[in-house]
């Protein structure tokens, strides 16, 4: 006997050719044809939209999701589980209309502030967000979600003596939530007089101690002993540090192999030149291994006059999600590359420019810095062919040091372990080799090292290379007052750095594991 048919399936497979078009009165009309009660149908929706998600289906998942948010629920939860799934989809303008249409903030339950307040920092919206928790804040002065997250964002705008004093007030109140002593550590540098050691080890000590938790307090400990230059108890801190994280997550470099390989084994693309492209605007695209310059670069672009920088986005991401009708985790999967053969890669371009209408002012460029968009390059020269590529390159061994000794969130699994980082940065290597001999003079690699010796001659090279006037504002960071909501947050206020001696060079005995890992793959650094 076979099952009864599935309503939810059959609703989303007759709205899916509506949401395609985004023709939102066929949809409406389609809801009124359901016999549910109105905010239960929506609850049932947001479900759906992440089983369907959950079960490969990108292009249903957003159909569910758009469904719920033309049913306008009033249910706080729903809104922001809601909330999430169209950030996720990548539907702003309804994202913003969600939030916009549920009143002032000051009749907005807290934990819908915190939410609201996740996506618009999501979406680079640093100053929106600050109002959705200067109210969550204002309504209960000692929740430490609360401060956790607006010291976040004052980070993220510069404003780092507000965000101390979020961080410690946090702690006051809640001291064994680790989130907020590591970011503690990376605003406010520790001098002899003025450092949270103590506090720190005795955190370290406790019983039961969470691997995440774990994992925050022992970075902020490393963090603080780097900056008193105790190279022994620094690394000690380090190795508990990766340990803790790497235990949350699960990664395998086989995987990345195998993706890489798949990559490089794509056939040649048929690709528009330039002049058939046409248009503005035109995209530059900051890509390289994270913690390579890509912020830097990108904040010295944004000091053009003919440059909107808007950083760290999953645009295109999304644009391949739908091209391929796959939710792949992260960036990209296998599944994608492979279904990507079939794609229709200019209508993903097109795609990603409607996509960011709602952000784009008029300029006539625009910076997308996500880094690792370098897995999508071949893609990326299919669907914009005038969009200009920036590789950021920057000595291996600082690379991955970098990235061995930062925090990150579920992403960049391998970079708690030498052994996986040096692999992972050598597919890169083999990678980003591969797709400069695809596309010959599409990509453009910008030296960090010399680019911190040089801006003016580097930047202007770059300017050149982009097709935009070089101005002298662009040799330095400081000329950029945007929100910056990545972990260069507050090194690029500082200005273009040189170092006399790289950050590794005090842990490179500790580090020669990852010196030979990388010097088997035919890589060395300075």
């Amino acid at each position: 006997m076979s099952a009864p048919p599935d309503p939810t399936r059959a609703l989303l497979d007759h709205a899916l050719p509506f949401a395609e078009r985004r023709d939102f009165a066929p949809l409406r009309r389609l809801l009124a044809g359901v016999p549910a009660d109105p905010a239960r149908l929506a609850r049932h929706l947001v479900e759906s939209s992440y089983s369907e998600a959950l079960e490969g289906r990108y292009r249903s998942s957003r159909t569910a999701a758009l469904l719920a948010f033309l049913l306008d629920p009033k249910d706080a939860e729903t809104r922001r589980q809601l909330a999430a799934r169209l950030r996720t989809t990548n539907d702003v303008p309804e994202l913003l209309e969600l939030i916009r249409a549920s009143g002032p903030a000051s009749r907005i339950p807290i934990p819908l502030l915190l939410g609201y307040a996740a996506q618009l920092s999501y979406l680079n919206r640093q100053e929106q967000a600050l109002h959705h928790l200067d109210e969550a804040r204002r309504a209960d002065p000692d929740y430490p979600p609360t401060l956790v997250s607006r010291g976040q964002v004052l980070t993220y705008l510069g404003r780092s003596d507000e965000a101390c004093a979020e961080f410690e007030r946090c702690i006051a109140i809640a001291p064994k939530i680790g989130q907020a002593h590591w970011f503690l550590s990376h605003v406010r540098r520790a001098t002899p007089t003025d450092h949270r050691i103590d506090r720190l080890r005795a955190a370290l000590m406790q019983t039961g101690l969470a691997p995440q938790e774990e994992a925050s307090f022992a970075f902020a400990l490393h963090k603080e002993l780097d900056d008193l230059g105790d190279a022994d108890g620094a690394w000690q801190a380090l190795t508990r540090a990766c340990a803790a994280k790497r235990g949350t997550l699960k990664y395998d470099a086989a995987d990345t192999r195998r993706l890489v390989d798949a990559l490089v084994a794509l056939p040649p693309r048929t690709v528009a030149a330039d002049d058939e492209a046409g248009g503005t605007p035109v995209p530059i695209f900051i890509v390289g291994m994270h913690r390579s310059g890509t912020t830097l670069v990108e904040q010295l672009l944004d000091a053009s006059p003919q440059v909107q920088g808007i950083g760290e986005m999953y645009d295109f991401t999304c644009a391949m999600r739908h091209a391929t009708d796959h939710p792949c985790r992260g960036v990209i999967d296998l599944r994608l590359v492979e279904r990507a053969r079939a794609a229709d890669l200019a209508s993903a371009g097109r795609r990603y420019l409607d996509g960011l209408a709602w952000r784009l002012d008029a300029r006539p460029f625009f910076t997308d810095k996500l880094p690792t968009n370098f897995f999508h390059l071949d893609f990326l020269c299919a669907a914009l062919p005038q969009a200009r590529i920036l590789h950021l390159v920057r000595d291996p061994m600082e690379t991955c040091f970098s990235n061995l000794r930062e925090l990150f969130s579920d992403a960049n699994a391998h970079s708690y372990d030498m052994g996986e980082l040096a692999d992972y940065y050598l597919q890169y290597r083999r990678l980003m080799a591969h797709w400069h001999a695809r596309h010959p003079g599409r990509i453009l690699d910008v030296d960090y090292a010399r680019l911190t010796r040089e801006p003016d001659a580097v930047m202007r090279e770059v300017s050149a290379f982009c097709g935009i006037d070089y101005v002298d504002a662009m040799r330095d960071p400081r000329s950029s007052t945007r929100a910056v909501a990545t972990a260069s947050a507050l090194q690029v206020r500082e200005g273009v750095v040189r170092r006399d001696q790289p950050k590794w060079a005090p842990y490179a005995h500790r580090l020669q594991p990852l010196a030979d890992a990388l010097a088997r793959g035919g890589v060395s650094g300075s």
